[in-house]
C-alpha cells in the first residue's frame, strides 16, 4: 500500500501544479515555468513560477505546495531566505497551498507569513488575481 502511496504522489502533485498553470494562464498572468535561482549559500532551488517586474508590482516568485504541513513550508522557507539575498530586495515570495482536500493548518500559514511569504490558500486563490496579474 506504501508503494503505492509513493507511485501516486507525484501524480497528484502534477495535477496540482497543472491546476495552478491554467488558473495562471485564465487570467493573463505572465510568467516563466520552473526556474531556478542560485541562492547565497551557493545551492541551487526551483520554484515554479517567477512573475517579472512590472510598472506595478516587483518581481514575484511562486512555489506551488500540494501539501501543506510543516515539512514542505520549512523547505519553501530555507529556499526563499536563501534566495532573497541574491534578487532585487523588494522580490515577493507567494506559496500557493492546495487546501482541496484537507483544512490548512494555521501554524503553516503563520510560519510562511513570519518569513515574508504569502500564504495563497487554494478556495481563495481569486483575492490574489488581480495582485499576481499585475
Amino acid at each position: 500500500m506504501n508503494d503505492l502511496f509513493y507511485l501516486a504522489a507525484p501524480v497528484v502533485e502534477n495535477l496540482f501544479l497543472e491546476d495552478v498553470t491554467a488558473w495562471l494562464d485564465l487570467y493573463g498572468v505572465r510568467y516563466i515555468h520552473k526556474v531556478k535561482f542560485t541562492g547565497a549559500t551557493g545551492y541551487d532551488h526551483v520554484f515554479d513560477f517567477a512573475i517579472p517586474k512590472s510598472r506595478k508590482k516587483p518581481e514575484r516568485i511562486l512555489r506551488t505546495i500540494n501539501r501543506p504541513i510543516r515539512d514542505t513550508a520549512e523547505s519553501f522557507v530555507w529556499a526563499w531566505v536563501d534566495t532573497k539575498e541574491v534578487r532585487s530586495s523588494d522580490s515577493l515570495a507567494y506559496a500557493i497551498l492546495n487546501d482541496t482536500e484537507k483544512t490548512l493548518s494555521e501554524d503553516v500559514s503563520e510560519a510562511l507569513k513570519s518569513y515574508g511569504i504569502t500564504p495563497v490558500p487554494w478556495s481563495r486563490r481569486e483575492n490574489y488575481k488581480e495582485e499576481l496579474a499585475a
